[in-house]
Parts: structure tokens; sequence; C-alpha cells
């Protein structure tokens, strides 16, 4: 809907009703005996208005004050003012243009050449109005297609990453989870200081894929329910690897800007804060701070859960072994942030209902 209402401001009653009568065929008509009376109508409503006729020198406000007015508030971009005056001097011709009148017409009017000009501007800013809306519409829908695009990009990662986690006999919860722990550090640690949302998002998005190089291995290896030989650990370790190979394959990926994310923690959440880690040997700060959160967010989840090598830890033993190192070492910084919220992260999990035997605590140990 378009406004069709044009509001005079002359303080002469006899101007204002030639102009009335002239407009009032096409148009509703409103009137203000000066320019205070006008500028409070306009500020009250400025979308009620699709044209003002203002009169120049008026007591209480003149035409000039209230343009500037108007101006100040970035109401003539879209409100069309002309400026009707038996005064059309240069000096105050200059001053209206640059304030933003639309035109300056000269009394004594002549009506057809007054009509045509008012109404020529009116659609212009009515046209202009329909393509802001059509524009701002189209705006709207690309970026809705844009949001259906990522979240569907988003989904077939995850459903990779939950399909893999499938063959290897765990539910595609598992990387949800890791997902969740490693937003939760990012965001509520200071963990995740001079990271933007836009890169925590990221990063938990490439969290959940650190483990699709098992792909790659063997389901003998990959599934088997007692401990690994050192052949077989050895292949189980190339994981990381592939990981990293397989990314590096999907082309539409690397325009994702969790890319760079998805290839190092892929590559790098089984090295140690030792350096006793895989598959790189790398050493404290040489691994990225999202590589160790992934790396801790991954061994607290195989603690709590059930896998095919094990029955899940009780939460006291879950953190125990986590403290201890009995699972690796960790950043001394990573982990007191980890405790000082793990009491939240545990909410993810029914611990303890099943107690772990002495084969659970060695395979876990390896790595699997």
């Amino acid at each position: 809907m378009y406004s069709d209402t044009i509001l005079i401001i002359d303080d002469d009653l006899f101007n204002r009703g030639i102009l009335d009568n002239l407009f009032s065929p096409y148009y509703a008509v409103e009137e203000a005996e000066n320019g205070r009376v006008g500028l409070d109508k306009i500020l009250a409503s400025p979308e009620h208005y699709c044209a003002i006729l203002l009169d120049v020198v008026m007591p209480e406000m003149d035409g000039l004050e209230v343009l500037r007015r108007l101006n100040d508030l970035g109401y003539l971009e879209r409100l069309p003012v002309f400026l009707i005056t038996a005064e059309a001097v240069e000096s105050t011709m200059r001053e209206a243009y640059r304030l933003g009148v639309m035109d300056v017409i000269s009394k004594p009017i002549i009506p057809y050449v007054v009509l045509r000009r008012v109404n020529s501007v009116v659609e212009l800013f009515r046209a202009r109005k329909r393509l802001g809306a059509v524009v701002q519409q189209q705006h709207s829908q690309l970026l809705d297609q844009a949001q259906k695009i990522i979240e569907l990009n988003q989904g077939m990662l995850e459903a990779l990453s939950a399909a893999i986690e499938f063959r290897n006999g765990e539910s595609g919860e598992h990387v949800r989870r890791i997902h969740d722990i490693t937003k939760f550090l990012l965001t509520h640690t200071p963990l995740g200081e001079g990271l933007s949302e836009e890169d925590i998002e990221s990063i938990s998005l490439a969290a959940v894929m650190h483990d699709v190089g098992k792909i790659a291995i063997p389901d003998a290896i990959l599934n088997k329910p007692g401990k690994l030989t050192p052949e077989e650990y050895e292949v189980m370790k190339t994981h990381t690897i592939q990981g990293e190979h397989l990314l590096e394959k999907i082309p539409q990926l690397k325009d994702h800007r969790t890319y760079r994310y998805a290839c190092d923690i892929a590559r790098h959440h089984h090295e140690r804060w030792d350096g006793r880690g895989y598959p790189d040997g790398l050493k404290g700060e040489e691994i990225s701070i999202w590589a160790q959160i992934v790396s801790l967010a991954d061994v607290y989840d195989a603690l709590s859960c059930k896998r095919v090598y094990k029955d899940a830890f009780p939460r006291e033993k879950v953190l125990q072994m986590i403290r201890d190192g009995e699972c690796g070492v960790f950043n001394p910084a990573l982990l007191e942030y980890f405790f000082s919220v793990e009491g939240e992260l545990s909410k993810l999990y029914d611990h303890g209902e099943k107690k772990s035997d002495e084969k659970g605590d060695k395979t876990i140990s390896e790595g699997k």
C-alpha cells in the first residue's frame, strides 16, 4: 500500500485553497497553516504522506527551516518536498536544492504544470519503493536459499560423519556430542577468546568430521572387540592422515570456511601435549587449540560411553583417568577450563550405570 495523501504547508488560506482544489481530485489533501504545524504532522506519521507542498515565508517556522529539520532526519530521501514560493531568488533556490528539495515552483502557479510535475515525482518515488520492495524480497529469498544450502551442506557432513560412526558400531550421537562439547568449551571458557561467532560455528562443525578417515580402516580392525596388535594399531593410526586426504578431495568443501579447521582437526586430534601423539608428533602449542579441544572431547566421550571394546566408565573414573593422564597428556590450561565446566558437559551422559573391565582400560588408552 502506498500513501495518496498530500500535505500543503502554507500560511495563506487562499493559496491552500487553490492547491487543495487542484490536487483533491487525485489525492487526499491535508493542510497546515505554518511550518511548525506542518513539521509536527510529518514527524507524527512520515509514511502517511506521498508529497509535501511547502511555502517559504511563514510565521512560527519558515519553509527552509522545515527542510533543514527533514534533511537532518533523513526524510527527504523517501518523501518528496516541493517548495512553492513567490520569492524564488537564487539564494533561496540554492539552499533548498542543497537541503534536498525535489523541485522549486514559482508563484503564481500554473495549475497543469504543477500537477504534472508533482504527479511525475510521486509516481517516481512509488516506483522506487516498489523496486526497493522487490529487491528486498529477492535479497531475503537469496538469504533463505543460502541458509538452506548451508544447512544442507552441514547436514551432509554430519550424515557422512554419523555413517562412519555407525560403521564403527557407534550411534550418530557421538559426533553430535563432540560438536556440542567443542562449541560449549569455545563459548563458555576463555578458550574461544579471539574467535568470532562464525569461527566457533565452523570449528564446531569441523569437529564432527574428526574421524572421517576411519572409512579407510578395515572392519576387522575398526570393530575388533579386543586389544589391537602393534601392526593393527599402526593401521588404526592412519585414519588421521586418511581423514585429511578425504577432506581434501571434496572440492565443494574447500570453499567452506570450515575446511581449514576440518583438515587440521582430522589430522591432529590424536596429537598430545607432550609430543607423544600421532601422526606428526606435535608438541605443546604446535597443536592448534581446536584440535586440542576435539582431542579432549573425543577422549571424554569415549570414556563416558559404551563402545564395542568397553563399557561406559562412571563419571568419577572418567575424570580421574583424564586428570591422571591415563589417556594422554593434555594442555594444563585446557584441562583447567574443561574441569571448570564439566558439570554442565556431564549432563550429556548417564554416567555410572555400568562399570568397565580390565580390557576396557587397555583398549581406550591405545587410541581406538
